[in-house]
């Protein structure tokens, strides 16, 4: 490549950033016409495309540049008015110009097209005319260009100021080919930026040295499986110091490829401001958390998903401003997208205050395209209705438009979510909006995960998907495991989870004995489930590796590692998994919630019940169904008020209760630093938290009263586990200190 062609591929670059930004400020520009800072902003931007394109040779590039910039001009001077008009025709400049560039990148030249009516509203326009009728018409029909796939990728959108810009050796020479104007001395105006914080990679080394790094994390681990045998002190420091260089390298070198999630939100202030035009509609959008970042992959994975839904939600979901005041509603409508990161997972919310999905036409159009059958809808309740949208096929629109109605998108925004491991759940409320959101995980190069054993395999679980670990032994299985129509399930404290087998999934034998039961408690499509393996061993960071052709089918397997000894071990697809064994399935849920309803039905006589202790002996039950919540608080979090002591408990004020002192027992010596088994009583208007001395199990068994009567917060006595527990009058103790708490 020679010097002229790195001098284009800057400009290429740096003017296709400057449009991005172009867009934007135009429109902000719309809603503040007055703003001298974004007016010359933009101003810089198209004068700098116009100096440069002139000097490499593009002259009609430059032509329609020009013709925008004069118009620019007597904005920026005060001399006109920014209007719709005015807006309209800016932007198709930036379109144009656009389409240009990317005729530049793929052949060289700025293409055979010299847009003769722009360049005539424009002028018409700068002269302080109105443009016609039919120039504008002319105008929206171009057509809006795409972001050339062909332009070389960039480093972050930081490294990309205004200034910075003007600093390319493109600029440098343009501005030494032509004479200084006056108009450059806007130049100077905002913050300097220094030219050489920042420097340019290309994306292809950047994905070279993450392959070597991960291959750099394998070795690692096969050293740090190897010290395990090793006495020398020597030895073992140093390996010390290259496990912790290799994790400082591979935190680095992610970060190289982390880019903040505004990239891809950059565009749509001026995908909803044409949406909401097309549509009659006014639309406003809000954005936070645009710093979040992910991985670059991740990133070009969600552009086109995030986009969909953007203009689904103008299109179904907002209404015209006569239909919002109708409806009481400011004419006015908003579009929030929010961002953040939580348990090593990224977090996107896109929510509207539009109509809502209406469960009545969902219904209608499923039985009408056979997605369901009438049974089906009828069992349904209205959170399954409003997941039928992600059916293939799948549309509520009265008719085709070129937005949407064709019954393609969200099955698809569904299946490129899920294909990086992410999940999409919506929740709508009929004439308050609707919300989706998405989870899915920083990057997919190197991940923590779970490592089991099934049968003579290892096995990887992706951590994001872990809850919990259990593990049962002897008796514990036939106590805790229980089977419904012949499917087993985990009872849980006191909630029912399907099992699944990992070794019948894989179609291998397994090599456990028996006499224990390890369960991995995972999570897919917002489900829970327990997967059932032979052994599990540890925790390690693993280097994800794409599975071959000929077992991407398989849904079992999300991809494979190379452990520690050098071995293959295979990555777990949970939701695939999930999937397979039919257990995040609506009519498996609700088959298993029937099941459950029945069994209870049968067996009336049985009770689920919480087992605590409240003082230095006895044992206590509360039925699980006045159970909130258990949770553990330290000690530090009591405050007081009035003679009642309390806790900041989900934004309210809860008041706490200590059991031992409500039934007349000595409470048991704790540390002092030790936190508080608190049980947050469900059916109160306010939380109250009842703190026991200990949690002790979650049972289901069948329970006969037996004498004692009732007396002051309790109902009686029963053998329960075989051993003589107190029932507790929870409803008696609550209504009793929500007196004193009123009092106080």
């Amino acid at each position: 490549m020679n010097e002229m062609d790195d001098v284009v591929n800057d400009f290429l670059v740096e003017s296709n950033e400057g449009l991005d930004r172009l867009d934007r400020d135009l429109v902000r520009l719309e809603k503040d016409p007055h703003c001298r800072d974004t007016l010359s902003s933009v101003f810089r931007t198209i004068h700098t495309i116009k100096g440069t394109c002139g000097f490499l040779g593009f002259s009609r590039l430059e032509k329609v540049a020009h013709a925008g910039e004069n118009l620019l001009s007597r904005l920026r001077d005060g001399e006109l008015v920014l209007d719709p008009a005015v807006t309209t025709a800016l932007l198709q400049t930036v379109d144009a110009v656009r389409e240009m560039l990317a005729h530049v990148a793929a052949g060289g030249t700025d293409g055979e097209e010299t847009y003769p009516l722009l360049i005539e509203t424009l002028e018409l326009l700068q002269r302080g005319g109105k443009s016609s009728e039919p120039l504008l018409n002319a105008l929206t029909d171009i057509p809006a260009a795409p972001f050339p796939a062909t332009h070389h990728s960039t480093a972050p959108s930081h490294t990309a100021g205004a200034n910075h810009t003007e600093s390319s050796p493109a600029h440098r020479m343009a501005s030494a080919a032509r004479a200084p104007a006056a108009d450059d001395s806007q130049r100077t105006s905002g913050p300097a930026q220094p030219a050489d914080s920042t420097i340019r990679v290309d994306v292809g080394l950047l994905d070279s040295l993450m392959n070597m790094v991960g291959e750099l994390v394998l070795a690692r681990n096969q050293i740090l499986q190897f010290t395990s045998t090793q006495d020398d002190s020597t030895f073992l420091a140093t390996c010390q110091r290259l496990n912790l260089i290799t994790t400082e390298l591979q935190e680095g070198v992610m970060k190289t490829r982390m880019q903040p999630i505004g990239n891809v939100w950059g565009k749509f202030p001026r995908v909803v401001r044409d949406l909401a035009h097309s549509c009659g509609k006014q639309v406003r959008i809000e954005m936070e958390g645009k710093e979040t970042e992910l991985d670059k992959t991740i990133i070009e994975a969600i552009k086109d998903p995030l986009t969909h839904i953007v203009r689904n939600a103008i299109d179904h979901g907002i209404e015209t401003p006569a239909e919002r005041i109708a409806a009481g509603k400011a004419p006015e409508g908003v579009l929030r997208l929010r961002a953040f990161h939580e348990g090593g997972q990224v977090n996107i919310e896109i929510a509207d205050d539009g109509a809502g999905l209406k469960a009545d036409r969902i219904k209608a159009k499923a039985l009408e395209r056979g997605l369901v059958t009438v049974d089906q809808v009828a069992k349904m309740s209205e959170r399954d209705l409003v997941q039928l949208v992600f059916q293939p096929g799948f549309s509520t629109a009265a008719a085709v438009t070129n937005i949407s109605g064709r019954g393609v998108g969200m099955d698809v925004v569904r299946t490129n979510i899920e294909r990086i491991g992410g999940v999409v759940d919506l929740t709508s409320f009929q004439g308050r909006g609707s919300t989706l959101r998405i989870k899915i995980p920083l990057t997919l190069a190197i991940i923590p995960a779970l490592v089991v054993t099934c049968g003579r395999g290892r096995y990887a679980i992706p951590q994001v998907s872990l809850l919990e670990l259990v593990r049962l032994e002897g008796e514990q299985i036939q106590k805790r495991v229980e089977n419904i129509r012949g499917a087993p399930v985990y009872r849980l404290r006191g909630r029912l989870l399907p099992l699944v087998k990992l070794h019948e999934q894989l179609k291998v034998a397994p090599s456990s004995d028996g006499e224990a039961m390890n369960i991995v408690i995972l999570q897919a499509d917002g489900r829970q489930f327990g997967l059932v393996v032979d052994a599990i061993n540890d925790t390690e960071e693993i280097v994800v590796k794409p599975l071959g052709k000929h077992m991407k089918g398989i849904p079992a397997f999300a991809g494979a590692t190379i452990m520690g000894d050098g071995k293959v071990a295979l990555i777990l697809d949970v939701l695939g998994l999930a999937r397979s064994a039919r257990v995040v399935t609506e009519r498996g849920e609700r088959a298993l919630e029937q099941s459950a309803e029945t069994e209870v039905h049968v067996d009336d006589q049985k009770r689920t019940l919480l087992l605590v202790q409240a003082g230095t002996r006895g044992r206590m039950a509360i039925p699980l169904s006045d159970v909130a919540r258990l949770e553990e608080l330290p000690q530090d979090s009591i405050e007081w008020t009035g003679s009642k002591q309390v806790v900041q408990y989900r934004g309210k004020i809860m008041p706490l209760v200590w059991l031992s002192e409500e039934v007349g027992r000595p409470r048991l010596e704790t540390e002092p630093d030790a936190p508080l088994q608190v049980v947050v009583y469900a059916d109160a208007e306010q939380p109250m938290g009842i703190v026991v001395d200990r949690i002790l199990d979650i049972v289901h068994e069948r329970i006969e009263m037996q004498g004692g009567g009732r007396s002051s917060g309790l109902i009686g006595r029963a053998v329960v586990q075989g051993k003589v527990t107190d029932l507790l009058d929870v409803a008696e103790i609550v209504s009793r200190n929500s007196a004193l708490v009123g009092q106080n």
